[in-house]
């Protein structure tokens, strides 16, 4: 069974990114992202949102493939992406999580997908990235922790972007916290500094992202 579900946002996808993912990895398209996926090479098996922006290729491609498609009304609840994430977590024996793309010309649209990432149900997987543009995130749901191969004197923050955080560690930083609350008023975490190859960072309680701007 697979063990990564690989969501694919809008706007053009770093190659560094798709570079990472693995082969075996389940792929969720968000509307007008299979259209960026399939122009990485990659293969989409669900596709999903109110279709408004996927290409008549795109479509296309979906119908000849043989791709699930999950069409909503335009008139929803939830964006694009969230839908994408919760099929995802649908596909049995996901243990890892990573979205792509997700970035254009709109602020709101961005911070609704971070925002997203700190739905309850991503706290039921390991390991829950994010590759926005070139900017790597990896979100950290209470009681986990994650470890990122970002390398030495590389800038790196970390916020409670989804409320207050205690219990939060970061080891392998010039700037290392220990068992230390985070608000989400407060920026005390931004722009800290990596000192060894692999940066860790855990929560007792609540959500802290990790940003790795390129």
């Amino acid at each position: 069974m697979p063990h990564v579900a690989v969501v694919i946002g809008g706007g053009p996808l770093d190659p560094d990114a798709v570079a990472y993912l693995p082969a075996d990895a389940v792929i969720v398209a968000a509307d007008s992202g299979l259209d960026h996926a399939v122009a990485a090479g990659l293969q989409p098996a669900v596709l999903v949102g109110d279709l408004d922006s996927i290409s008549a290729a795109g479509r296309m491609w979906a119908y000849e493939h043989g791709v699930l498609t999950i069409e909503a009304p335009a008139d929803k609840d939830v964006t694009d992406t969230e839908m994408a994430l919760q099929a995802a977590l649908d596909t049995p024996g996901i243990e890892q999580l990573t979205l792509l793309g997700g970035i254009g010309d709109r602020l709101d649209h961005l911070l609704g997908t971070l925002l997203a990432l700190g739905h309850p149900r991503l706290a039921e997987v390991t390991t829950v990235r994010a590759f926005i543009g070139t900017t790597q995130c990896a979100v950290v749901h209470g009681a986990h922790s994650t470890s990122l191969q970002i390398g030495t004197s590389r800038t790196f923050s970390v916020l409670a972007l989804h409320g207050s955080a205690t219990g939060v560690g970061v080891r392998g930083a010039k700037w290392e916290l220990h068992d230390a609350t985070l608000g989400a008023t407060e920026a005390r975490g931004v722009s800290n500094e990596s000192i060894e190859e692999w940066v860790t960072v855990s929560a007792d309680t609540g959500i802290v992202t990790v940003v790795v701007p390129a």
